[in-house]
């Protein structure tokens, strides 16, 4: 493919530099800079702002709120955002659930939930990892027992990102016991709600409460809430997932990163030179850069299969591992370009509206809690270990 971008393309990057530079927030902006927490009010502003532009579902089709753009519109979109440090779209409905129902949730579905997926009147989390069935996501053991016109699920859930946020949650559930483990999965809608759902809060290890378990005793759902054929919600799950472990990748906010990244290490200095200058951390630097830029090619190659009709296969497991590695490279580098600035870690810095003492370079405060936070990037989405494993199996046939 031809990655020089077009006249046009171009023009579409002055149109959404021009939106970001008008529409976002600078409080959300300097929330995001600074890597301090954010509301659940904050991110429900910008999914508003950008649900009122017709941008927030942007790999929808036109026919169900997309705003029809090719794959480097896409592409250009999500870098731009990244620069401009806006905050991440909640990707559990838009970029998750919609497509399933786009593909295998029929009419009635997709009438009725795509539109409060875009209006923000559901928040939607993810039901897929148990305690016995995380990389081994087949192990799923909640059940899901039909009993007239309901399911009575049984189960608990685990790790679900932002589930105290959400009033609906999809899951995988098993409905029936007897199959291969991936022929008696089923993908159920869940309203949060119902009596029975119980969730109980994780706190990760800076101490921020952004995970969950989700336990279910004798839950009542519609049978009209299940998304395709019983028993078949595996095919349901891996199309999902080739979507998530994309999004994983973070393209858009390595590049960031990478910029915050030089111009930190263009400050600060060692033995009275700028890091930057420094041959080991110059090298690391360099090496985490031209994986980045490799990764920029394939992201468009694997946008543009999925604009033309295909389905992100093993590419999006290669994205995963890459992606989530790179991020990961230059989180570790910003703190330790950060030196002992990094070491204090005060809580309440990472909120809004702490007036204690400052300290060190911008972003260090955060520095820590977010290279620690992201080291589970290659664990969550389906280890890097299991996507070594799907690409040796599609692609190399072993």
């Amino acid at each position: 493919m031809d990655l020089n971008f077009t006249p046009e393309e171009e023009a579409f990057r002055t149109e959404v530099q021009t939106f970001l530079k008008d529409k976002l927030p600078e409080r959300l902006q300097n929330k995001v800079k600074q890597g301090l927490r954010l509301s659940k009010a904050d991110m429900e502003a910008w999914h508003a702002i950008l649900h009122q532009r017709g941008w927030l579902a942007n790999h929808w089709p036109e026919e169900w709120g997309g705003p029809g753009w090719s794959a480097v519109q896409k592409f250009i979109f999500e870098h731009e955002c990244a620069l401009a440090a806006t905050p991440r779209i909640v990707p559990f409905g838009v970029s998750m659930l919609g497509p399933v129902l786009i593909k295998y949730g029929n009419e009635a579905q997709k009438r009725y939930w795509l539109p409060r997926i875009l209006n923000g009147e559901d928040w939607w989390c993810q039901g897929y990892s148990e305690p016995g069935a995380g990389s081994d996501l087949a192990g799923v053991k909640t059940s899901a027992v039909l009993q007239g016109d309901h399911y009575v699920v049984n189960g608990q859930k685990t790790w679900t990102t932002l589930g105290q946020h959400a009033n609906m949650i999809f899951c995988l559930v098993r409905t029936d016991r007897d199959a291969k483990k991936q022929e008696g999965i089923s993908f159920l809608l869940i309203d949060m709600n119902t009596p029975g759902v119980e969730i109980r809060p994780i706190i990760t290890l800076e101490g921020e409460h952004e995970v969950n378990e989700v336990f279910f005793t004798d839950v009542k759902v519609p049978v009209e809430n299940l998304v395709g054929q019983e028993n078949k919600g595996w095919t349901c799950a891996k199309y999902l997932l080739t979507y998530e472990r994309t999004n994983i990748a973070g393209v858009g906010f390595s590049v960031a990163g990478m910029e915050k990244l030089k111009a930190l290490a263009s400050r600060v200095k060692h033995k009275g030179k700028p890091l930057s200058e420094d041959p080991m951390f110059a090298a690391r630097m360099a090496r985490v850069e031209i994986d980045l830029e490799n990764m920029k090619t394939t992201n468009l190659r694997v946008i543009a299969a999925v604009a033309g009709g295909g389905v992100p296969g093993a590419e999006s497991s290669m994205l995963k591992i890459r992606g989530t590695e790179i991020r990961q490279e230059i989180l570790s580098l910003a703190r330790r370009a950060m030196g002992p600035y990094a070491l204090p870690f005060i809580e309440e810095a990472l909120s809004e509206g702490y007036t204690g003492e400052a300290f060190g370079p911008d972003g260090a405060a955060s520095a820590a809690a977010a290279y620690f936070n992201y080291r589970k990037l290659s664990i969550f989405g389906g280890s890097n270990e299991i996507q070594k494993n799907i690409i040796s199996k599609m692609i190399l046939g072993l």
